[in-house]
């Protein structure tokens, strides 16, 4: 299974700005980012403690169920 990090990387700089692509820039902007992470709970952690915007936390739920769903 690929890191979450990796599944987020196709929203980068892809289409208009959103929300998925907001988050993916700044996951890729953040050298500090859990990049190899496949843990909910490690990713979640992360973000809780450097949210970068208000909607992040919503967003990455969102993102998490697909990503299971197409890395599974």
């Amino acid at each position: 299974m690929r890191s979450f990090y990796h599944y987020m990387m196709r929203y980068r700089g892809a289409g208009p700005r959103s929300n998925e692509r907001r988050l993916a820039d700044w996951m890729f902007n953040d050298h500090d980012f859990p990049k190899q992470a496949t843990s909910y709970d490690e990713v979640s952690r992360y973000l809780e403690w450097n949210i970068p915007f208000t909607e992040a936390s919503q967003v990455f739920d969102r993102l998490w169920e697909d990503y299971l769903n197409n890395e599974s």
